[in-house]
């Protein structure tokens, strides 16, 4: 099979699929692979460091797509601006993508339909299972431990006042308050690094064993309780709320968001929109000079006037939309994504074939054989 690795396109995105090591691993497993040319540039390896690992090197992105039986991508499909195409429309019929697609997301949806009609078997990384087998393939958690470090100094560089509490010769300058939605593996990581900045740092989840895990690190635990029954899904992530539970939250919310200098928005049900915690009127009611960072915005975002891939002013509080956070730290980023890749591929193909009864397989699941079969993306786009 022959595995194609693209440069990526999307506006700030610098990580690459794969790194000369991979791809030597690749090779060595009876791969041939081919990397288009600059693809690499955003981590500082060169065309000849991948030729030197056993891949060719291709000119553009067209001839790269139609010849690849299997592509590792970082992001999803996008229109490439250099051939006004786009990258789902430049797929090999029958091909495979193996990439980060947020299927469910409603941004997504017309990409999603167009590799359905050419027939591409795709898979979504954030669809990796949380098991110990899938342990070594989860990109999702890979690039959540990025996200959740940069969201935080994403908030505190556009913050107009310190992070830390600083003692001057006129006075004590008070630390800002973090409060972190979400106790995943970004809200974690997260709080991490805003109490090493030297934050208050506020937490609420809906999952017991994820405000123990906030208040381990030493976040403040706030919010309200939910029954595990309608919280907890299989393999502890968080299950998608009925609607007045998911008021009750918002309401639980509303007093936190009043003492809240940042807020880090990392609220997310695996394969599903995620869901609308912060109301127009409630960012509203933040101090002026507040920060959002909405690191769920990939799969449509915690905040209603969330603006994905964008950076704005809501009135008088700051909204931080960027896609693809983990982009802007691509050395780290892409070393732990071409490895999990790796690994992804090795389970995928173990026997030569696709095996679809292999749990990983049938979670990551997007599309085949023209069909839309991801329940996610299903239950978004009102297929089911």
């Amino acid at each position: 099979m022959f595995v194609g690795i693209p440069r990526e396109i999307l506006p700030g995105e610098n990580r690459v699929a794969a790194l000369p090591d991979t791809v030597r691993k690749l090779v060595q497993a009876g791969y041939e692979v081919g990397v288009e040319a600059g693809a690499g540039q955003g981590v500082f390896v060169s065309d000849d460091e991948y030729r030197d690992a056993g891949a060719e090197v291709i000119d553009g992105p067209v001839s790269l797509l139609q010849r690849a039986d299997v592509v590792l991508k970082v992001k999803q499909p996008h229109i490439n601006s250099s051939v006004g195409e786009h990258e789902a429309a430049l797929l090999k019929p029958g091909s495979v993508l193996i990439t980060f697609l947020h299927p469910a997301a409603p941004s997504n949806h017309d990409m999603i339909r167009t590799l359905a009609e050419r027939r591409v078997t795709s898979f979504t990384m954030d669809g990796i299972p949380r098991t110990s087998r899938a342990q070594a393939m989860d990109a999702l958690t890979s690039m959540s431990t990025v996200t959740g470090y940069k969201s935080v100094l994403m908030a505190a560089s556009a913050l107009p006042k310190f992070v830390p509490m600083i003692g001057t010769a006129i006075g004590v300058v008070k630390p800002a308050t973090f409060l972190v939605v979400g106790a995943g593996v970004v809200g974690l990581q997260s709080i991490a690094t805003a109490k090493r900045l030297g934050a208050v740092v506020k937490c609420t989840d809906i999952r017991a064993e994820a405000r123990e895990a906030a208040a381990s690190l030493g976040a403040t635990v706030e919010g309200f309780e939910v029954p595990d029954e309608l919280a907890v899904a299989a393999g502890g992530y968080a299950k998608a709320l009925p609607e007045e539970w998911l008021e009750k939250e918002r309401e639980a919310l509303g007093p936190l968001l009043a003492q809240a200098d940042a807020v880090i928005l990392s609220a997310l049900v695996p394969g599903e929109v995620a869901p609308i915690l912060m109301t127009a009127p409630m960012v509203a009611s933040m101090a002026p000079g507040s920060v959002i960072v909405d690191v769920a915005v990939d799969q449509g975002g915690n905040c209603a006037p969330t603006k994905p891939g964008e950076v704005y002013d809501h009135g008088q509080v700051h909204i931080i939309g960027v896609q693809n956070i983990p982009g802007s730290v691509p050395v780290h980023a892409s070393w732990l994504y071409a490895n999990n890749l790796f690994n992804y591929l090795g389970n995928l193909f173990k026997n030569g074939s696709i095996d679809w009864d292999d749990e990983i397989v049938k979670a990551t699941l997007v599309t085949h054989g023209g069909e839309i079969l991801h329940a996610g993306a299903r239950k978004a786009m009102g297929l089911s």
